[in-house]
């Protein structure tokens, strides 16, 4: 049985992507822009072993499979047309398949690719989101290479979703407006202490340092993100103001601060642990002040966890977990924060993506350079999906204000104007 007659088999004869094989069989719409390429027998051991999203995961990170043209176009595309009514492959077309395979294909088992984080490797660092696990998960995600993420981030550093006032706005300057939107929603002032936890690269540090005249600390867990930030900060002559240090958030020495921002850690944190990392962050808080959550939530708060096989888990984000809103919310208010806002920024994070992946697709062949095709191919793929995600509300973005009562006092004007 030829590749193209399993295509059809699986996917169905009106696929809307083309397919090429190299057996040299086609199938698929002739006219699409993407195409579909089986490049060698070992992408048959993958998905035969894995027949679902991780088996073609792993064949295009490894390159057996590859993609011609645009990756979010193909993803769109397949998405739409696995939704709509076409007939399911039976279970005689499925002994067929796995037939015209070849049972070996089915036995001689092939490694995953080197970027996938095994469940074994993760059990061997102790409890999920015990410091040092933690510490590993990051630095799998994050010390990927500075030099890489400058490619896809551009000139801000920024690893969080954008705000655009525009469809058109450049990414610059919606990364400039997101961190300013938080610094106004905080209400940052000459002479605060601002504590930022997973700060990433240090924009939001040298933001509120450099446009508010605060004197910020950020912390993470990657050693790489605290040196390049470390060394922005000197280069933009805001040392007496801002600083970065390579810590865990809950290393942080006790002290009062007038504001905290906690922008994209909460994904991290693990369900089981939001009430500590509330009630900490709200320790540390004088009384009348602010805490800004900025984390992806899921559309609902009753959907079940990351799946710990899944894709994002074992390629992007190990023991990461997402929680509804209403969770995230409910925390917060249980450690003793009033709730004074909340956002959705959603289609902000659809449209950050996108230009991720246009400077990624732009900077292909330095970035493949620098980390190697495969973990190029992971951050390809991830990133396009995720646009997708954020497009048909699988993902969302919250932003959520808490104030710390000073007695039943908010400090909070009667109508802020956060713009």
């Amino acid at each position: 049985m030829r590749l193209a007659e399993i295509f059809e088999r699986v996917v169905g004869s009106d696929a809307p992507v083309r397919f090429r094989a190299y057996d040299g069989s086609t199938a698929g719409d002739p006219g699409s822009d993407t195409t579909i390429v089986v490049r060698t027998p070992v992408a048959l051991n993958y998905l035969a072993q894995s027949p679902n999203e991780m088996g073609l995961t792993r064949a295009y990170v490894s390159g057996h499979i590859d993609l011609e043209g645009d990756m979010y176009t193909a993803l769109k595309a397949m998405s739409q047309f696995a939704l709509g009514d076409r007939v399911r492959p039976s279970a005689l077309d499925l002994a067929r398949i796995a037939k015209g395979i070849g049972w070996v294909k089915f036995v001689n088992r092939v490694p995953p690719p080197p970027q996938e984080v095994r469940r074994g490797r993760m059990l061997g660092l102790g409890t999920r989101h015990s410091k040092g696990r933690d510490a590993e998960a990051i630095h799998h995600h994050y010390d990927v290479s500075n030099a890489f993420y400058e490619m896809v981030l551009g000139p801000s550093m920024t690893y969080t979703c954008a705000v655009f006032a525009e469809q058109d706005t450049d990414l610059e300057q919606a990364q400039a407006d997101k961190y300013d939107l938080i610094a106004r929603k905080l209400d940052l002032r000459p002479g605060m202490r601002l504590l930022d936890v997973g700060c990433g690269w240090g924009g939001m540090v040298r933001h509120a340092a450099r446009e508010y005249g605060v004197k910020a600390l950020g912390v993470t867990l990657s050693k790489e993100q605290a040196e390049w930030a470390s060394k922005r900060i000197a280069q933009e002559g805001l040392t007496g103001l801002a600083e970065v240090r390579h810590m865990d958030y809950r290393d942080v020495p006790d002290g009062i601060y007038d504001r905290i921002s906690s922008i994209g850690l909460t994904e991290h944190i693990g369900a089981r642990n939001l009430a500590g990392y509330f009630s900490g962050l709200h320790a540390k808080l004088k009384p009348g002040g602010r805490l800004l959550n900025h984390c992806i939530t899921r559309p609902r708060n009753d959907l079940p966890p990351l799946n710990p096989r899944g894709v994002i888990y074992r390629y992007v984000f190990p023991d990461g977990e997402l929680e509804g809103p209403g969770r995230i919310q409910t925390e917060m208010n249980d450690a003793g924060f009033e709730i004074r806002h909340q956002e959705n920024l959603r289609e902000h994070y659809a449209l950050t993506l996108r230009h991720w992946c246009a400077n990624l697709d732009a900077n292909w062949d330095a970035a493949v350079a620098e980390v190697g095709e495969g973990t190029a191919r992971v951050w390809r793929l991830y990133m396009a999906g995720c646009v997708l995600g954020f497009e048909m509300n699988v993902v969302q973005l919250h932003q959520i204000l808490g104030v710390k009562l000073d007695g039943t006092d908010s400090h909070m004007p009667l109508r802020p104007d956060f713009g």
